[in-house]
């Protein structure tokens, strides 16, 4: 029997040929069982199989039923896949239409509010688009499977929050995707989770420009005074409730330490904001999709597959963006 006051973290297997399934399982190892139910959506011999060379043992509980998971224990929640072969290191079909099979699952779980949060191991976009799906990454597929228009990737380590306005495009296009209503719309995204999810009054949010220096005043490109300068101009006027600075040049903010003085920063384009995140965060980010209906975490990193089977992934950052999942979670069923 489940206990509903605990939250249900569902947790997608990931591409079982990377380090996905490994770092789950080393995080969930020294995990108390009494503050949160994990569930692993996987085929159970990918559990088996990983959990064969690591020097645990962990009590788990096998289902092919929701009707059938466990307070107090790890939970699998299995599906069958057909010639199942694990090839660690390789990409593959197989891997990549199981990694999308248990993303799905984890999604309806979610929307029927049979989870409280879901937490996905990472994908290979190469080996999920030979599989037959035509998707540039997790945010945007979560964004169509739960029915919103727009979300925002942010990632998350203690109180540094990097939000991004483009993520998964050509750097050759991220010009022309910066208007003024998609600014907009990014920022209210993020200043709404700031407030709501993370608790924080009047949040202060730094923007980053596009161009070298943020444009040099025109010299080294104009879109700060063309887009970005105006659009902060006309949501100061009409959001009292939030501080918004900018546009910074990107290269000196985090060396002036002036993310310290600002609650997230809203960058540009995905290495913009990501770079200097990823270096910040000593491998203990976390990437949280504000916007949606339901609670996602993931770890900041890929599958690793040149690691991958053999035992020495490092968890830390899949550890934290559980943690992050289970907090968010407890907030939400604090308020219902």
């Amino acid at each position: 029997m489940l206990n509903k006051e605990i939250p249900r973290i569902a947790i997608s297997i990931g591409d079982f040929n990377g380090i996905g399934p490994e770092i789950i399982l080393k995080s969930l190892s020294d995990l108390d069982l009494g503050t949160s139910t994990p569930v692993i959506i996987s085929p159970k011999e990918i559990i088996a199989s990983v959990l064969s060379y690591l020097p645990y043992d962990l009590d788990v509980n096998y289902s092919d039923d929701v009707t059938g998971l466990q307070t107090g224990t790890i939970n699998v929640l299995s599906f069958a896949v057909d010639n199942l072969k694990m090839t660690p290191g390789i990409q593959s079909a197989l891997s990549g239409k199981a990694a999308m099979q248990s993303i799905e699952q984890c999604i309806h779980l979610c929307m029927n509010h049979e989870v409280d949060a879901m937490v996905t191991a990472p994908i290979s976009k190469e080996a999920v688009n030979l599989a037959g799906y035509e998707i540039p990454g997790h945010t945007e597929f979560l964004a169509t499977q739960t029915g919103t228009n727009s979300v925002l990737m942010m990632l998350v380590s203690g109180d540094l929050r990097v939000a991004l306005v483009t993520t998964h495009i050509p750097v050759k296009d991220v010009s022309e995707a910066i208007t003024p209503d998609v600014i907009k719309e990014k920022v209210e995204i993020l200043s709404s989770s700031l407030i709501h999810d993370f608790g924080i009054t009047n949040p202060k949010i730094a923007v980053f420009g596009l161009n070298p220096h943020a444009g040099d005043g025109g010299v080294i490109g104009k879109e700060e005074i063309d887009v970005i300068t105006p659009t902060l101009k006309m949501i100061r006027e009409e959001r009292k409730d939030i501080t918004l600075h900018g546009p910074f040049p990107a290269d000196g903010f985090f060396g002036q330490q002036l993310h310290k003085h600002h609650d997230a920063i809203l960058a540009m384009y995905h290495d913009q904001g990501l770079a200097p995140f990823k270096l910040l965060s000593f491998g203990k980010g976390v990437n949280f999709t504000a916007g949606l209906p339901i609670i996602r975490t993931s770890p900041d990193h890929g599958t690793a597959f040149d690691i991958a089977g053999k035992g020495v992934a490092n968890p830390s950052s899949f550890k934290e963006a559980y943690k992050q999942a289970v907090e968010l979670a407890n907030k939400q069923i604090s308020e219902d």
